[in-house]
């Protein structure tokens, strides 16, 4: 009987996609035990990565798309297309992401999402009548107007003149014209994967929390806060849809409403979506343990990260789940009622954040097989050889 051992790693952020961290793993688990079952089921919950995970979890095609970027410029962004199941999944941070743009030109006053409007459209032309759209890493805060201005909306000022989508003009938008929208919206059903639950404004909101972070000054984030506001009033009055206290609006710069009150999608939590597409309970049924990975576990961990939406579904198995990052944070301790057994990092001794990035695939192998040669270590009363 072999040791039957299911990984399913999230992204190492700015070293190892999902797939990348689970090779890793797969290869430091043969390095212990030769014949050992190992599935690798790489997963994301709606941040970066999302594309890769699905297109490996899918067997999708990658399709390319020329789209705009958060700042306009034009660039080559990839989503996944399952043409038999009409599955398009489309990753906001490939078109609108902050990353896509150097630190001086970082300014939610200014980024659209309207790339990520051109690629929900590229996959509706491709055939696409379901899209699951991840929305974590954005540079945006325009509160989907973006996206939707791509689609066929247009918004207006007082004069009836449009504004431009971006979270700047937020504040200026008095009308919202429907007249051209995409009529294939209308057969078309969206899933958002969302990771957080922050309303559209205030003090929990998408301005106040998240666009200092892509750049905004103090003044731009009460600017953004108010555009924002004004949004939601106008969407209340012209499309009948309320998304002020919606939680979740305030995702992406506000995205997260914006897909709700534009093409009626449906926000969850992105670590569900995925683990239902990717299969994850069926993989795990039957495995004698489940290794979970990420760039950082801590505290936050629990809330819908993708380590702690596997390691629910493990615990939910009856089976081991341990978890294994980069840096290890407080309140680790609080994650082991969720099914998170243990917590290992790949540093072995002190290193900087860069050797660690530099290293991450090599560590994360090695730490893989030690934490296997833990495990068997405490099954050691089973006949000897049995795992070999």
């Amino acid at each position: 009987m072999n040791l039957h051992i299911v990984v399913a790693p999230n992204a190492f952020k700015g070293s190892m996609d999902a797939v990348q961290a689970a090779e890793a793993m797969k290869r430091g688990i043969l390095s212990v035990i030769s014949q050992g079952d190992v599935t690798c089921v790489p997963v994301a919950d709606g941040g970066d990565g999302l594309t890769e995970v699905m297109l490996a979890g899918l067997s999708g095609n990658r399709v390319e798309a020329t789209v705009a970027g958060p700042r306009m410029d034009p660039l080559s962004a990839p989503f996944c297309m399952v043409p038999s199941q009409k599955l398009a999944v489309v990753e906001m941070a490939k078109a609108s992401g902050l990353a896509l743009l150097p630190k001086a030109r970082h300014d939610p006053t200014r980024t659209t999402t309207y790339g990520t409007g051109e690629l929900i459209r590229a996959a509706m032309d491709k055939g696409a009548t379901r899209i699951i759209v991840g929305i974590g890493g954005s540079a945006t805060c325009d509160g989907g107007i973006g996206m939707a201005a791509a689609l066929g909306y247009r918004f207006l000022d007082e004069t009836g003149t449009p504004v431009e989508p971006v979270g700047g003009c937020l504040g200026a938008i008095a009308s919202i014209d429907r007249r051209n929208v995409d009529p294939r919206l209308n057969g078309l059903s969206v899933s958002v994967a969302c990771d957080v639950t922050n309303p559209l404004t205030g003090d929990s909101g998408a301005s106040a929390v998240y666009s200092p972070q892509k750049g905004a000054t103090p003044e731009q984030v009460t600017r953004l806060d108010a555009g924002l506001a004004n949004l939601a009033r106008v969407i209340r009055r012209d499309l009948g849809v309320d998304i002020a206290d919606m939680p979740g609006a305030g995702a992406a710069g506000g995205l997260g409403g914006g897909l709700h009150a534009f093409v009626g999608a449906e926000l969850k939590p992105g670590i569900d979506l995925v683990i239902d597409v990717v299969r994850l309970k069926d993989a795990i049924a039957g495995a004698d343990l489940v290794l979970t990975a990420e760039g950082r576990i801590d505290r936050q961990t629990r809330f819908n990260k993708a380590p702690a939406g596997v390691a629910r579904t493990a615990k939910a198995a009856g089976v081991p789940c341990i978890a294994i990052c980069g840096g290890i944070g407080e309140g680790i301790e609080s994650l082991h009622d969720i099914g998170i057994d243990a917590v290992f990092s790949i540093c072995s001794g002190p290193q900087t954040l860069a050797e660690a990035i530099k290293e991450a695939d090599g560590l994360l192998a090695r730490q893989t097989g030690q934490v296997v040669r833990t495990f068997l270590a405490g099954r050691s009363m089973r006949p000897a050889g049995q795992y070999s």
